[in-house]
């Protein structure tokens, strides 16, 4: 019978066979990643504003990009690409470099653990290393995520004030296209003002105005853009006065945002019951009832 020491010798040599496969073709395999840098753009990415992402890209062009690559599911790279966009991260990752970063962090992070753990016994956790697993794997969508909620705030937060510079730059004489472009040189740095600015890209680049618009409502994937995305369009179809049309959808977003402000209000009130009945209360039932307490126990003493 096959002891146990034997059978972690084993799998020790076999994980160390298949981290040096993986080293070998990544040597071997310079230029498979000449298809992944092609970027939309052109250019080089972005740094990204986290360092985790910034140590692992030379590490993901080394040792896990060729593999990402060989991950030819359509409809799991659609799913990729819609996450780096709504995330706004379409400058700074592609789908090859997320796929690969899940790869890295989740597989040969874990393995390169398993060896060292084994080769220098420092007798770490197992189900330590098995926790990188998942970790590893969904980092990248940790961190799109984080950032889609943080494109999400902004936006509606300036969506009703740069509709209402909108609708009076329209009033003032100015078609939509020049009122978007006046608000984008005048407006501060904001997603809103950026997420315009490529609306008019496409524009002189040869889109039509729908298909611009419709483009920055897939890029932000957010209701509320949606819908204003779609009032617009379909007031350019009907030959509604745009102004108008912008004045009732700037209104209609403030009566949103008092709604959801008050949804905030009555959700926290609700939260601010659990400190006072976990804290306050005992408390309370302490100094009420503590000398009623104190007085019967040295009655009943004496």
């Amino acid at each position: 019978m096959l002891s146990f020491e034997f059978i972690i010798l084993i799998s020790g040599l076999a994980l160390a066979g298949f981290s040096v496969y993986l080293f070998t073709t990544a040597v071997f395999t310079n230029d498979a990643d000449s298809e992944a840098l092609a970027w939309a753009s052109g250019d080089e990415p972005k740094p990204s504003k986290s360092p985790i992402i910034n140590f692992s890209r030379s590490l993901v062009h080394n040792f896990t990009l060729q593999h990402a690559q060989k991950i030819k599911s359509p409809r799991y790279r659609s799913k990729v690409q819609k996450t780096i966009l709504t995330a706004g991260l379409s400058q700074e990752l592609n789908v090859d470099e997320y796929i690969g970063l899940q790869i890295l962090w989740g597989v040969m992070a874990p393995i390169f653990f398993v060896i060292i753990n084994f080769a220098l016994s420092l007798n770490l956790p197992l189900f330590l290393i098995l926790a990188m697993i998942p970790l590893g794997i969904f980092f990248p969508s940790f961190y799109c995520s984080g950032h889609r909620k943080q494109r999400y705030t902004s936006v509606v937060s300036d969506l009703p004030f740069f509709t209402d510079l909108l609708a009076l730059s329209t009033e003032a004489g100015l078609d939509f296209i020049n009122s978007i472009q006046r608000i984008v040189e005048k407006a501060e740095s904001s997603v809103l003002a950026e997420e315009f600015y490529i609306v008019l890209k496409d524009i002189k680049l040869g889109s039509s105005r729908a298909e611009a618009l419709k483009g920055l409502a897939q890029r932000l994937h957010i209701p509320e853009i949606t819908s204003f995305v779609a009032v617009i369009i379909d007031a350019d179809q009907t030959g509604a006065p745009i102004a108008r049309v912008l004045k009732d959808q700037s209104e209609q977003m403030r009566l949103e945002r008092l709604v959801r402000a008050e949804r905030a209000g009555a959700k926290a009130s609700q939260l601010m019951l659990l400190p006072m009945i976990a804290f306050i209360v005992p408390a309370v039932m302490i100094a009420v009832f503590a000398p009623l307490a104190l007085s019967f126990l040295s009655g009943g003493g004496g």
